[in-house]
């Protein structure tokens, strides 16, 4: 609810409304049209309070940001699919079984490492 969110977050319901209206959060709604965040839309609450408090953006400069990040999961998801398609038409002109890892594929899949010196 609303006044949870507001409380839990330090900031006034209002801003959450704005919000709203802006279209940067989009909660659902019970049957009484009490406004309901789920765990995504409290993540995206987290995001937007980073960047407006901590970065100084501002609500234009927030919506490009989220869309953008939306654009690039999408783009990502495409790129795995692609990336999979890829490896099973090679093991199926090789006859060979795609590795599960991601070893002996035609774009092997590798972990990033962080060092620390």
């Amino acid at each position: 609810m609303i006044s949870v969110v507001a409380e839990q977050y330090e900031i006034h319901p209002q801003t959450l409304r704005l919000y709203e209206r802006e279209g940067l959060l989009k909660p659902s709604r019970s049957e009484g049209n009490t406004r309901l965040y789920t765990d995504s839309d409290l993540e995206r609450l987290e995001v937007i309070l980073h960047l407006t408090r901590d970065l100084g953006v501002n609500l234009a400069g927030v919506e490009i940001i989220l869309n953008m990040r939306e654009r690039m999961g999408e783009m990502q998801a495409q790129i795995q699919e692609f990336i999979a398609s890829l490896n099973r038409e090679l093991a199926a002109r090789t006859g060979r079984p795609p590795e599960v890892e991601g070893r002996n594929c035609l774009i092997p899949v590798v972990s990033a490492k962080i060092f620390h010196r």
